[in-house]
């Protein structure tokens, strides 16, 4: 039995495309829960994180059409977890016949507010904008801006997790047996002060970033990436694409990844891996087992001694 941290991409609750409906999401989390029923039936002990983008950006819109203003990103986030959570929970218990037991988490995750990101946003969040609607929006609210394809979006830090602040009680469920979902969207960011308290901040931590951390804090086997392509590809949309299966670190360090797409989860999984030894596994969430069976998907693995 393998104890793996599997992050679920934005996949596993909105394909692209679609729209942001309860029903449209749960549809597509019963899809991901059978997904990882399959894994539990195998076995294997499993710590559950998950996106939360669109669900983000559909409650700030929601704030906006008030007129009362938007909830601070910290307690968005908040929101998310628990209401994501509490779908993929529910759709869990009912995909595993054997009894289980399963509880949601809200996760805060400590951000060095000295952390260069703060001084270079460049994490969109929330709805899309025209030039002009933005521009007034940035002086009214004081956020920062940038072009995002044909529109522009809001954009904020997105800093290096430090520390799980409920490490010790993910610990202990895991430690009695229950799958536990945390760290959804990468976790609440919270920054802390001399005196030891704590307050959330403005900003989105990665989540195959966090989902890094916690497999890390956990002594996890396997780091488990699933997304809506069933490989890292070279050469990504080009004729000489080429999906890789096996792979070191090394050997990843040595090419290019997307900056916003491929290029977070190649990061965590070689940090995963040159931090544990142990192994980061990438590819379509469909295929969760046979990546690990090495049948389809990317590994990461260990260099060999």
């Amino acid at each position: 039995m393998a104890r793996i941290v599997v992050a679920l991409g934005g996949n596993a609750l909105l394909r692209r495309g679609e729209p942001v409906s309860a029903s449209t999401q749960r549809g597509n989390i019963r899809g991901a829960a059978k997904a990882l029923a399959r894994l539990m039936a195998q076995g294997h002990q499993l710590v559950i994180t998950h996106g939360n983008g669109p669900q983000v950006g559909l409650l700030a819109l929601q704030g906006d059409a008030t007129g009362q203003g938007v909830f601070p990103l910290d307690v968005l986030g908040a929101e998310t977890e628990g209401m994501i959570g509490y779908v993929l929970q529910q759709e869990l218990d009912n995909a595993c016949p054997e009894p289980a037991r399963f509880a949601t988490l809200l996760t805060q995750i400590e951000v060095d507010p000295r952390d260069a990101a703060f001084r270079s946003p460049s994490k969109p969040v929330g709805p899309v904008y025209s030039e002009a609607d933005a521009r007034r929006l940035a002086d009214r609210r004081g956020w920062a801006i940038a072009r995002d394809g044909e529109a522009w979006r809001r954009v904020v830090a997105s800093p290096r997790p430090v520390r799980i602040l409920e490490i010790e009680v993910i610990r202990l469920l895991v430690a009695q047996g229950v799958t536990v979902i945390c760290a959804g969207g990468g976790g609440i960011p919270v920054a802390r002060h001399p005196d030891g308290s704590h307050i959330g901040l403005e900003a989105v931590i990665d989540k195959d970033h966090a989902s890094g951390l916690l497999a890390a804090e956990l002594q996890a086997d396997i780091l488990l990436m699933l997304t809506d392509v069933p490989a890292v590809f070279t050469a990504w949309g080009t004729a000489a694409q080429r999906a890789l299966g096996d792979v070191t670190p090394t050997e990843l360090a040595a090419l290019d990844f997307a900056a916003g797409s491929m290029g977070p989860k190649v990061q965590a999984a070689c940090d995963f891996v040159n931090r544990t030894g142990g192994l980061a596994g990438i590819g379509a969430l469909e295929d969760a087992s046979a990546i690990l069976a090495r049948e389809t998907g990317t590994r990461v693995i260990a260099p060999r001694p």
